[in-house]
């Protein structure tokens, strides 16, 4: 899939999320997924920077 048709894809998949909620609420969606993948970043940073390395000899 290329870069542009994935944007799309996720503003597609916003929008179905959104319809039907009010603004309060998309909100708080939003906030949700924002933690998520910010907790996510900072589980894949750890485990890049923290996790035991693979040493071949």
């Amino acid at each position: 899939m290329k870069s542009c048709e994935f944007a799309t894809l996720i503003s597609t998949f916003a929008c179905c999320i959104a319809e039907g909620w009010t603004a309060d609420e998309i909100a708080l969606i939003s906030s949700i997924f924002m933690q998520l993948g910010d907790t996510l970043t900072t589980i894949a940073a750890h485990q890049a920077l923290c996790s035991p390395k693979d040493t071949k000899d």
